[in-house]
C-alpha cells in the first residue's frame, strides 16, 4: 500500500481546480510530485461536502464536474467517513477548543488526522498551523 503524502482540505481542492486561485501552481505541482512518488492523499466525507459547497457559493459551477471526476474511486485519494465515534471526538474537540474560530469541519480533519498520525495537509486554512498541522499551501 502507497504511504499517505498529505490531508487535503477544502481550499486545497480549490487550489487545484480553480486555475485562477493564487495557491493554483503550488497546488499542482505538490500533486505532480505525488503521483511521481505514487503516494495516496487522504481527505473526509465532510471536506467533500464542504468543497462542492464552496464551489456552489463562489459561482464555479463548471467545476462541479471535474471535482467528482478527481474524487472518483481511485488508488490516489482515500475518502475517510466520520463515523459515529468520529463524530462523537469532533463533537469533543469541538467544545474543548470553542475559543479557536475552527469549524466542525476542520475539527473532524484534525482529529482524523491525529488518530492516522498525518502531519501534512494540502490546504491554505491557517487553522491548520493553530491545530499543530504543517500547511503545505500556507504563506505565512
Amino acid at each position: 500500500m502507497a504511504s499517505i503524502s498529505a490531508f487535503v482540505d477544502t481550499s486545497g481542492f480549490f487550489a487545484l481546480l480553480a486555475r485562477q486561485d493564487p495557491a493554483h501552481a503550488k497546488a499542482c505541482e505538490w500533486l505532480k510530485q505525488a503521483r511521481l512518488s505514487q503516494r495516496r492523499s487522504i481527505t473526509t466525507d465532510y471536506v467533500l461536502d464542504e468543497t462542492a459547497t464552496l464551489l456552489r457559493a463562489r459561482g464555479r459551477p463548471d467545476l462541479f464536474q471535474p471535482f467528482f471526476d478527481f474524487i472518483s474511486p481511485s488508488q490516489a485519494l482515500q475518502i475517510e467517513w466520520i463515523s459515529s465515534a468520529r463524530f462523537n471526538e469532533t463533537r469533543k474537540f469541538f467544545l474543548r477548543h470553542r475559543d479557536h474560530d475552527y469549524s466542525f469541519t476542520d475539527c473532524a480533519s484534525f482529529v482524523m488526522m491525529r488518530q492516522l498520525g498525518l502531519t501534512d495537509a494540502l490546504t491554505t486554512d491557517r487553522h491548520f498551523r493553530q491545530a499543530g498541522f504543517i500547511p503545505i499551501l500556507s504563506t505565512e
